[in-house]
């Protein structure tokens, strides 16, 4: 009877424990896909408008389709070396994306954003190859500060292009240069009542600046406005209404996912490519050549430091902390 009895209470126990255990599992998840949500809807809030110029000239433009962003995987596959080639079939589109990250410290938020081109190209044919690569990517790191707001305040950008940053501040910030001048104001524009940053990339080498530093030069581009849950695809080279989808870098199969995927990066850190002279970075191996090589600053900084780079950019942050509460770079959740 005894043995009877120590039998039932070791596996009441036992069975209690599987169920808390499993209760506890459940909980982790649901508070992960609250903050997951959250930092979606904190993207979506402080996502530029992203004017992308474009243009027809030379074969390797494709009429400008070589300039619209898109994803990396567009065609279908995971395979880096055939996107300059599938890029030119016309029934591979390529709807438009933003890919995103979000680290986050005690009293900032910091929000990587990039945009994806099959192509870097030129159309001085004696540059075929010299001055061209396979895949591209450029970006902007967004700066918010916490207050007593859900998405608290955008106080500027570093805006990547090529191998060099351009920091902005927005409208009425009080930030300063630091150790890097401050490149300019950003303007702003409304998106369905929110005041949205306007960025510009270049044409053909897709370099990303504020669009008061670098306006598309003619009619022929198109504008970009985010969305948590659409991606289209230009009417044509004038089409000023297209939404980009907002898609984590971290979410399962991803791009930090597929890093150690040989078909698609090298290193874990740059794009494959099989045609061309130079490589597509991730944004953990985003680099200014020559801001200097203190924490934040080395190769990949601006996504696995981004605190310790605004520092070194920007006076005038106020109370401003590096301890990081939310950096999956670092692997910390």
């Amino acid at each position: 009877m005894k043995k009877r009895i120590l039998f039932v209470v070791l596996l009441t126990t036992f069975l209690s424990c599987e169920k808390t255990e499993d209760l506890f599992t459940e909980q982790s998840q649901t508070k992960n896909f609250n903050i997951q949500n959250f930092y979606l809807d904190l993207a979506y809030y402080h996502a530029p408008v992203h004017y992308q110029d474009v243009d027809r000239t030379g074969s390797h433009g494709l009429k400008g389709k070589a300039d619209y962003i898109t994803r990396y995987d567009f065609d279908g596959d995971l395979n880096a070396k055939n996107n300059w080639n599938n890029i030119a079939s016309s029934s591979r589109k390529g709807n438009a994306v933003g890919y995103y990250s979000v680290v986050e410290t005690t009293t900032h938020y910091f929000i990587i954003y990039a945009f994806f081109h099959p192509r870097d190209w030129t159309d001085i044919w004696f540059l075929y190859r010299l001055d061209e690569h396979e895949n591209d990517l450029e970006g902007v790191l967004t700066i918010v500060k916490k207050d007593d707001t859900t998405y608290g305040k955008a106080l500027g950008v570093v805006t990547v292009f090529h191998s060099d940053f351009y920091s902005y501040k927005a409208p009425n910030s009080e930030l300063t240069s630091g150790n890097e001048g401050i490149d300019g104001t950003l303007t702003l524009q409304n998106d369905n009542g929110l005041s949205r940053f306007k960025t510009s990339a270049e044409a053909k080498g897709h370099g990303i600046k504020a669009h008061a530093k670098q306006k598309p030069g003619g009619s022929d581009y198109v504008v970009y406005y985010p969305s948590k849950t659409t991606s289209e695809y230009p009417s044509d080279i004038y089409d000023r209404n297209v939404k980009y989808k907002l898609v984590n870098i971290f979410e399962n199969g991803g791009m930090w996912d597929q890093r150690f995927n040989t078909s698609l990066f090298s290193n874990a850190k740059s794009f494959q490519k099989s045609y061309g002279n130079g490589s597509a970075n991730a944004p953990w191996n985003w680099d200014d050549k020559d801001d200097g090589d203190n924490q934040g600053l080395l190769k990949g900084g601006i996504a696995y430091y981004p605190a310790h780079l605004v520092d070194e950019y920007f006076n005038g942050l106020g109370n401003f902390s590096k301890t990081y509460i939310y950096n999956p770079y670092l692997d910390i959740e």
